[in-house]
């Protein structure tokens, strides 16, 4: 089985985790999710299992089918913890919710989310136009089988009018440490949405920056081309990651910083209890400390995987035990220090 993209150190990883391409797409002879009825959303469900799972194309067999509304409440939050699916399909309760999921993680397949389909491709490092090409294949292949629901003057048609036209959020994760300690972020938020853009936490629209960590994504899908609306944020997420590393040079050879980036170093690699939120504001320290050179023998993919599994409900899905609170804060800090002091 391949790696995770949350595994690998991607281009311009410095600052860029990964990136995502989603399309929100709906089958042309239903009614939009908030009118079906349950016999509908499983006819739903059923065609466009059947149009994955069955069809010719080479990953099909790659595919795993997950019936969203039998996991238990851990192992539906550890799939937004690992960035497969958005908060929102896993506490709507209206039922019928699948998920196809590729075997290394890239692709998920969200059926009766907010749309019939939300397609998203995520990849490692700073590559929307890998994640973009991929998503257009499958695209093609379920839109051959299904037939999505296509106005010649609106574009796709979605259950909510800020998706419509191209269906398409196209997004950067950024770690904006050195940005983010000069207060800069909400000047940097209000100039963006000027220009079609915004910038969120890690979890999208209403979720809080962790560990420096930020969401940029187009806003703007009516009236302009997935190309033109992926150069866009290209070009925005250029300009950010230069402000970025041009910040961290100041930012880094402050004493108080360097100082912080090595008690971190020594708390992750020693600690018997950590909680979540100390864990990720030492791995975003470290990663600063790695990519400024500072820290030695530490590479960055490890830094990306350990961010991602060190997440409360996917400590205990990858562990497959039931924890309290300490016993997770203890597992925690045994698979850091086991990593990073290897």
């Amino acid at each position: 089985m391949d790696m995770k993209w949350y595994e690998k150190n991607g281009s311009d990883g410095e600052v860029v985790i990964s990136s995502r391409i989603r399309l929100a797409r709906n089958l042309e002879e239903y009614p939009f999710p908030i009118r079906c009825s349950a016999d509908v959303r499983k006819k739903i469900a059923e065609k466009v299992k059947d149009a994955v799972l069955n069809s010719n194309s080479v990953i099909s067999p790659r595919f795993s089918c997950i019936e969203v509304d039998n996991l238990g409440a851990g192992e539906k939050v550890s799939l937004v913890e690992r960035h497969l699916v958005s908060p929102e399909f896993i506490s709507d309760k209206s039922g019928d919710k699948t998920l196809l999921l590729l075997d290394d993680e890239s692709v998920s397949i969200m059926i009766n989310e907010e749309d019939h389909v939300r397609l998203q491709v995520m990849c490692e490092g700073f590559d929307l136009d890998r994640a973009y090409e991929q998503a257009s294949r499958i695209d093609a292949l379920l839109d051959e089988r299904l037939k999505f629901a296509f106005s010649d003057t609106l574009g796709y048609l979605t259950q909510c009018p800020t998706n419509l036209g191209t269906g398409m959020r196209a997004s950067v994760m950024l770690h904006l440490p050195a940005l983010q300690s000069t207060k800069a972020m909400r000047k940097i938020a209000e100039n963006l949405s000027k220009l079609g853009l915004t910038i969120r936490g890690a979890y999208g629209e209403g979720s809080e920056p962790s560990a420096s960590m930020y969401q940029l994504s187009n806003q703007i899908t009516l009236g302009i081309s997935e190309k033109v609306a992926i150069e866009n944020l290209k070009n925005i997420t250029k300009q950010l990651i230069a402000q970025e590393m041009k910040t961290r040079e100041t930012f880094v050879r402050q004493i108080g910083v360097q100082d912080s980036i090595y008690r971190s170093e020594g708390i992750l690699k020693s600690a018997r209890l950590i909680s979540c939120d100390e864990a990720l504001k030492h791995l975003s320290n470290l990663r600063v400390g790695v990519t400024a050179g500072l820290i030695k023998n530490i590479p960055l993919d490890l830094i990306n995987r350990l961010i991602v599994e060190i997440q409360p409900a996917t400590l205990i899905h990858y562990t497959g035990q039931q924890l309290n609170p300490q016993e997770r804060d203890a597992v925690r800090a045994t698979l850091l220090r086991n990593n990073l002091n290897g």
